[in-house]
């Protein structure tokens, strides 16, 4: 099955575009390519309940983001492009062609 390749990736700030969370906006947190699905930071939280367990003795009510649609996302700033840096380049050695008149 072949997969499309996504607009975003993980990092890029964007903006939701339609749906129940329309204008709001935040950083990729995770990207679900088998579902199309992105995980945005600080939109869609729902509360997920934790079971008791020795590490969580009272249980709790954890908040966490739930998944968008990709196609409900538009990009707003690409990561790479915060950091990208100018490749000093050095100039090439070029090499002498012997031609049979020089011999």
């Amino acid at each position: 099955m072949n997969r499309l390749k996504h607009h975003v990736k993980k990092g890029d700030q964007v903006e939701v575009i339609s749906g129940n969370f329309r204008g709001s906006s935040g950083k990729i947190l995770q990207v679900l390519p088998k579902k199309n699905r992105v995980l945005i930071e600080g939109v869609r939280l729902i509360k997920r309940h934790l079971r008791k367990s020795q590490d969580n003795p009272s249980g709790s009510i954890a908040e966490r983001e739930g998944p968008i649609h990709i196609s409900n996302v538009k990009l707003v700033e690409r990561e790479k492009d915060k950091e990208t840096k100018k490749k000093s380049s050095k100039p090439k050695a070029t090499k002498e062609k012997k031609t049979k008149k020089d011999e």
